[in-house]
């Protein structure tokens, strides 16, 4: 049961308060089971309030998502720091970064990858997934114009590459990365193995 507090709605940007509340019920019970009704109880407004700006539950969950989308995005560009030593040093940093992001906001996440998270039917949502796995194929062509990365498909090493960092942020989330199966450092060690693949040798 979510601990998140009711507040009541005073006046400003209803449909911000709305989303903040929502965004809070997440973090707080890292699922997204709730209702609109649930939500518009916690941020102190009518039961009908929220209509006003989400159709239904389905439009606040993809908004919640996009929402995560841009985030993560920062997240990545933050870390994607030219003053990194290396294209593949700052591979890594903004790997991490995502996998931080995960760990750090696991019920958001989970639910941008989500079937809740419908990018064929919200064009929004899909423009913010593309800009986010758009700093990852720029940081590819990054690392093949500079020599540091493998001149081959660029779709191939990004597929490759997400599905890496998405997975490993996954098995993170659920407590799967155990000493006793994958070492003591398997996000770094993992991450080596990708870019030994994808990288020239040194």
């Amino acid at each position: 049961m979510s601990e998140t507090k009711d507040r009541p709605y005073h006046h400003g940007d209803l449909r911000r308060a709305l989303i903040d509340t929502a965004l809070a019920m997440l973090a707080a019970d890292q699922n997204w089971t709730f209702t609109l009704r649930e939500i518009a109880r916690r941020t102190g407004v009518s039961h009908a309030a929220p209509y006003k700006h989400f159709r239904d539950r389905e439009v606040l969950l993809r908004e919640l998502a996009r929402i995560g989308y841009v985030r993560l995005g920062e997240v990545m560009t933050v870390a994607m720091s030219p003053d990194q030593p290396s294209t593949r040093a700052q591979f890594v940093a903004v790997a991490q970064a995502c996998i931080g992001f995960a760990l750090g906001n696991s019920g958001l996440y989970r639910l941008m990858f989500s079937s809740d998270a419908d990018k064929t039917i919200d064009p929004q949502l899909h423009d913010a997934a593309m800009d986010t796995f758009g700093i990852l194929l720029r940081l590819l062509e990054k690392g093949q114009r500079d020599g540091s990365f493998r001149k081959v498909a660029i779709s191939a090493q990004a597929a490759a590459s997400w599905a890496q960092v998405h997975g490993l942020a996954m098995l993170a989330i659920s407590g799967q990365l155990l000493e006793e199966k994958v070492g003591v450092e398997p996000i770094r060690a993992a991450l080596d193995v990708l870019l030994d693949g994808i990288c020239h040798g040194d």
